[in-house]
């Protein structure tokens, strides 16, 4: 069953070499995070570019539902007129944020310091995936969790009356946590640190400062300390989202495997914490050109071409995990098409994603005829060179919209076709991916059900 509906299973068959240009949505990380910014400042904040798939969506519903006006102007820009910071007001209704697990965790974090009560679920899959890594920091602050147990959603966060600054180091690496902690530092007095043995992606820090949040970086023998002083005017910004390099994960994956492709992915951007799968993929040989390197509202951006590749698999560094965590699933697809093994340690995170994605990957790669081997902090995949992956498979998805571009993506390569369950929850973070690969030249076809 589809995280919106019925379920819309769909065949991937072996595609010619793609061509053209891959216009990829907004980045969905700037995009929660400046609709979540922008309600909590002062004026009007102005976004152009916002991704508008549905987990995106239903974070501006949220923002809504708060107190903040949100209107999507007729030239796609989204204007936000902010509360200020501790400005929500108490929500009437269940806060419902669909398959995002970023939206959830960085809503609670942005609420839990105001004195009101909210009540926050999601889909089957976002409801089984563990908030007690959120609710736990927020208790810190003053601010109480009441969900199923396990820390699962349904959840009610009744927020700080009298919040209390924290120092908090997260005991993973979690981009998801620290941001948390982060916004519910706004409407704390005095100074919010949190420290990461880890960096994750530092959008939220970058965006913090852009809107006039006094905050500040230092990376000790601790790992990276983030100081937030509280209780900021926040001033309306005017932001443009550079294009999500986790989308244009596949259809850069997918020319490199297709054989005769050459495709152009522009304004992508490369924070260097979300950048690992291109290094990785450069060191696997594949053919990437980064070009018209620039930056844009604060995030290096360039446009990226990929073209087809023969790739070898490599061990990917532990430490690189948490800059390439939403990417191991289309890495491992790339893997299948190496010559040789690749290894990939460190990713135990990928089992509280929207699925158990080392699980997920693995079975649907063993049914396509791909030999793989896994523990819970690992994924080995062995490879079967450009021509070898006999595909033929059927891959469940469950609800994960990455599992289910990933297989689409190896059956564009693969000898015989291959076929997903379920393609609905795509449009939670690329709502264009199959017209988008459609027009590069995949051959994409929705089955009945």
């Amino acid at each position: 069953m589809s995280a919106h509906g019925e379920a819309q299973p769909m065949i991937s068959r072996r595609s010619g070499g793609l061509q053209g240009r891959a216009e990829v949505p907004g980045d969905k990380s700037i995009s929660h995070r400046a609709l979540i910014l922008g309600a909590l400042s002062v004026g009007e904040t102005r976004v152009r570019g916002l991704l508008e798939g549905q987990d995106v969506l239903d974070s501006a519903k949220a923002m809504a539902a708060f107190g903040a006006q949100l209107e999507r102007k007729s030239d796609g820009v989204w204007s936000v007129q902010g509360v200020g910071v501790g400005g929500f007001a108490e929500p009437d209704r269940i806060i419902d944020c669909g398959n995002s697990g970023t939206g959830v965790r960085l809503i609670m974090g942005a609420m839990a310091t105001t004195a009101i009560s909210a009540t926050f679920t999601g889909d089957a899959s976002l409801n089984k995936r563990p908030m007690g890594r959120i609710s736990e920091p927020l208790a810190l602050f003053g601010a109480r969790a009441y969900g199923r147990r396990g820390g699962r959603l349904p959840m009610t966060i009744v927020g700080a009356a009298d919040p209390v600054p924290v120092r908090y180091a997260v005991p993973m690496p979690s981009a998801q946590v620290k941001s948390a902690v982060l916004l519910a530092g706004l409407n704390a007095p005095g100074e919010t640190v949190v420290i990461e043995k880890e960096a994750t992606r530092d959008h939220t820090e970058r965006m913090l400062t852009g809107f006039g949040a006094a905050i500040s970086t230092e990376q000790t023998a601790e790992g990276r300390v983030i100081t937030l002083r509280g209780q900021p005017e926040l001033l309306a910004q005017d932001i443009e989202v550079p294009r999500d390099p986790s989308s244009a994960a596949f259809p850069v994956a997918a020319a490199l495997v297709v054989e005769g492709s050459d495709v152009l992915v522009p304004n992508i951007g490369l924070n260097p914490t979300r950048a690992g799968l291109f290094q990785t993929l450069r060191e696997m040989g594949a053919d990437l050109v980064f070009e018209n390197a620039r930056e844009e509202g604060g995030e290096p951006v360039a446009d990226l071409r990929a073209r087809f590749s023969a790739l070898r698999g490599i061990e990917v560094p532990p430490e690189r995990a948490a800059s390439m965590i939403d990417e191991f699933p289309i890495l491992s697809v790339v893997a299948a098409f190496a010559e040789g093994t690749t290894v990939m340690r460190g990713v135990k995170e990928l089992r509280v994603k929207e699925s158990d994605r080392i699980d997920a990957m693995a079975r649907g790669l063993e049914a396509c005829g791909v030999r793989v081997e896994e523990d819970e902090d690992t994924l080995i995949v062995h490879g079967m060179g450009a021509d070898g992956v006999p595909g033929g498979g059927t891959c469940a998805t469950h609800l994960d919209h990455r599992i289910a571009m990933s297989f689409l993506c190896l059956g564009m390569a693969s000898r015989a076709p291959v076929t997903i369950d379920d393609a609905g929850a795509i449009a939670t973070s690329f709502p264009v991916f199959v017209p988008l690969m459609r027009g590069l030249g995949a051959q994409l076809e929705e089955v009945a059900p």
